[in-house]
């Protein structure tokens, strides 16, 4: 085991028992039936060795329109629970804190009517123990994004100090927005100096993602964020920019975020953005969150000066991209591409992969993203839940993508054996102190295209 590796978590010791909620929200442990998750289409029993104990800053919600599904001890055969203390039984998921994935959605059963579910990811949590458990497992032991580390008084100094700093900047202002009104973790950071700045800058997208967090023309829900509505200038990107690596020298600032549509689009931005907070001598990680659509802006970002870059994808397999993303004007292809310009570049090329129990989780999937790294040689895989209701994105879904799946840790492990040095987690990592690049600066660490392993290795988790 590595040196500092993260010590397991405690498994349970007895059956863990299926919640309950009823109408008014209060949720029970049922006094029969077992804990079930979904990993695929079916519901399933949870091995004990995949409970963990539920992350403090995990979100318990109850599911309006749900019968919760649970497991009878005996036979092992699902069974829904229709009615709880007079009323309708409402099914029980946990919103898992940051940096953990989840490994089985929970298990119901759709009422006719019920509401669509807005965009968080629904994992399996039961009872058992004298505690709540889950199906999931930290994937990062950064502690950047902990719930207990955000201070509210904190942040608001930080908002109204940087009101002062930089009183007319719209970068800033709909980063002070995202901190206090939409609670969003990466622009507290920000206000609190430390970590990653995020950096919106788009107004507009070339996907229609079905998940989008800015963006729902449709309706069938609200998006979570409002998104930016007038695009910043460079000089507005780069103050922001150059103000946060002044708290935090060896920090990361990102193009890129939910609250926007994508960066790439407005390359002309980004690039003179990089431009200047290059010519000020700034020696923080600069990097772009995109979906890789643009490998001509991401060839000019390089040669600016950015250091990293996360693609954002459900899947290195064409068709189930594209069944998500609704791509305008590119294809996978120009994904891929951009992902190997930064490799070539001397770069850091990291996924932002969307995980999907049953879809991520299986041999196809490892067989895809196994030719994604070989092609491309990306060095980083941030495994993120996809937040979405499950349902709905089982039937956007191509005939015969549903599988059993195999579990995300075992994903995780076997692309590990394949792959020795490719870094897993949750979070963009500072790179550039280690980096070296075209333009001449720490010469002799230039991070390398990974490449598949001649001998299988044991994965460290």
């Amino acid at each position: 085991m590595r040196k500092n590796a993260p010590s397991h978590p405690p498994h349970p010791s007895e059956p863990v028992r299926l919640l309950v909620s009823d109408i008014e929200g209060r949720i029970y442990d049922h006094p029969d039936l077992l804990l079930a998750g979904v990993r695929g289409a079916r519901a399933e029993a949870i091995a004990a060795e995949e409970l963990i104990p539920l992350p403090r800053g995990s979100d318990l919600f109850t599911l309006p329109g749900r019968a919760p599904v649970g497991l009878d001890p005996a036979s092992g055969a699902p069974l829904a629970v229709s009615r709880w203390e007079g009323g309708e039984a409402r099914a029980v998921a946990a919103f898992l804190a940051p940096a953990h994935t989840a490994g089985h959605h929970a298990a119901w059963r759709t009422r006719r009517g019920a509401p669509a579910l807005p965009l968080y990811a629904y994992t399996a949590v039961g009872w058992g123990d004298d505690q709540y458990w889950t199906s999931a497992f930290r994937c990062d032991d950064d502690r950047r994004q902990d719930p207990w580390r955000f201070s509210q008084p904190r942040i608001e100094a930080g908002v109204a100090k940087m009101k002062i700093e930089l009183p007319r900047n719209r970068v800033v202002r709909q980063l002070e927005r995202c901190a206090l009104e939409y609670g969003c973790r990466a622009a507290q950071n920000f206000f609190l100096g430390r970590h990653e700045g995020p950096l919106p800058v788009s107004i507009a997208c070339n996907a229609q993602c079905v998940g989008c967090i800015s963006l729902q023309p449709d309706g069938a829900f609200r998006a979570s964020h409002d998104r930016l509505g007038i695009a910043p200038t460079p000089r507005e990107v780069a103050d922001a920019a150059l103000a946060h690596f002044a708290r935090v020298p060896r920090g990361v600032v990102s193009f890129g975020q939910g609250c926007e549509g994508e960066p790439a689009l407005f390359g002309a931005i980004l690039v003179e953005a990089t431009r200047r907070i290059r010519a000020a001598g700034a020696r923080g990680t600069i990097n772009l969150n995109t979906n890789a659509s643009r490998p001509d802006v991401v060839r000019a970002l390089c040669d600016a000066g950015l250091d990293a870059m996360r693609a954002s994808l459900n899947s290195p397999r064409p068709k189930v991209y594209a069944a998500y993303y609704n791509p305008r004007g590119y294809s996978f292809a120009d994904v891929e591409e951009s992902i190997s310009v930064v490799v070539r570049a001397g770069g850091h090329a990291s996924l932002n992969l969307l995980c999907f129990p049953g879809v991520t989780d299986t041999d196809a999937e490892l067989e895809a993203l196994t030719g994604l790294i070989e092609r491309t040689g990306l060095q980083m895989i941030q495994l993120r839940n996809l937040n979405l209701d499950p349902e709905l994105y089982r039937k956007v879904l191509p005939r015969g993508t549903l599988r059993p799946g195999r579990g995300m840790r075992w994903l995780r492990d076997a692309l590990a054996r394949r792959f020795p040095e490719m870094r897993f987690g949750y979070f963009n990592p500072a790179v550039r102190k280690r980096a070296s690049f075209a333009r001449g600066e720490a010469k002799g660490s230039e991070p390398r295209a990974l490449r598949r392993a001649d001998r299988a290795v044991d994965c460290v988790s």
